[in-house]
């Protein structure tokens, strides 16, 4: 049974998991439109508003509508709607959009600390700076609460790994000693919100990230498969604490043609892993294996260890040639 009979809807993240930089990732777009689940895009990043969002995935090629589409901005929003009455001032930190759903969702939106707002809402905006980030801090240091979209330290890129939203709220909590309540991954809220829009009850979370992605699906009681075109790869999985591991590992969304066995950790490819010491030994292999084989045979073993090990041994030509292509 392959991933896709087994679950009835796919939980997806963005960045890193569909595109890089905001071009597609190889085999995404034709895997999602062949593979026959209602999907729902799933993101942290706050700085683009839903319809945007879905404009931008009916531009690669992927069907989507803004009701498709949960950001972690509307996840604030809500987060913030929850504890402050209608009405109430709050200083948004981000991008035009983000303030057009604070007003939207009744708020009144205030410019300065000086209007004495009852909450800071920052979510990523490639515009901020100094200014803004003084703002909040100074708002804050007045009494307003402090949320935030999500908490991510990085933001794929096709460049690379640029400064993700968590950095930028990590400046304002270095300066007031004020942690954010998040309201993006890895919460489960917004996938609980994402299977309820799809009617779904077996839903598939995919992602590129253990930290956000990965958890938040885990917190969610939801399968995940962790794909590897993004932040987290294969050491960061070996080293993963439980609350991080996810129930399959593939190279990219194509591997979501898998059956559940060839995607779970597992000895395959003919390779072998046992533990010695505090490291793992990696042997054998078929001659045609794969280096995610020889990561699905380790991640087995190494997941069934107390902690972490020490290092990964390669003990024969063909696990030293997977193993010199992780990172």
């Amino acid at each position: 049974m392959s991933l896709l009979t087994k679950h009835d809807a796919l939980l997806l993240d963005l960045d890193g998991t569909i595109w890089q930089g905001g071009e597609p990732i190889r085999g995404a777009v034709d895997t999602l439109n062949a593979c026959g689940l209602p999907a729902v895009y799933v993101t942290n990043n706050a700085s683009r508003a839903p319809e945007d969002v879905a404009h931008k995935l009916r531009g690669i090629g992927l069907e989507a509508t803004t009701e498709s589409v949960v950001t972690s901005a509307q996840a604030a929003i809500r987060l913030v709607k929850q504890n402050l009455k209608k009405h109430s001032k709050v200083l948004v930190i981000g991008t035009e959009s983000f303030k057009e759903l604070a007003t939207d969702a009744g708020f009144t939106v205030v410019e300065s600390a000086d209007d004495k707002p009852a909450a800071v809402i920052q979510g990523l905006s490639t515009e901020m700076g100094w200014e803004q980030l003084s703002e909040a801090a100074l708002a804050i240091r007045g009494g307003a609460a402090f949320y935030c979209s999500n908490m991510d330290l990085q933001l794929p890129t096709s460049r690379g790994f640029a400064v993700g939203n968590g950095a930028l709220a990590a400046a304002i909590t270095a300066s007031t000693g004020v942690e954010p309540v998040s309201a993006g991954k890895p919460g489960p809220e917004m996938f609980i919100q994402a299977a309820r829009a799809l009617g779904a009850t077996k839903p598939l979370v995919v992602g590129d990230r253990l930290d956000t992605d990965i958890m938040g699906g885990n917190n969610a009681a939801m399968d995940t498969l962790h794909v590897l075109t993004g932040v987290s790869g294969p050491m960061e999985l070996i080293e993963a604490p439980e609350r991080l591991r996810p129930d399959y590992v593939g190279v990219n969304l194509c591997d979501l043609s898998l059956t559940r066995a060839q995607a779970r950790p597992g000895a395959q490819g003919g390779f072998t892993a046992r533990f010695d010491g505090q490291d793992v030994l990696l042997e054998n292999g078929d001659d045609n294996a794969t280096w995610v084989q020889a990561l699905r045979t380790v991640l087995e073993v190494a997941w069934a260890l107390p902690k972490a090990p020490r290092y990964v041994r390669p003990c024969s030509d063909k696990a030293e040639e997977a193993t010199g292509k992780w990172w």
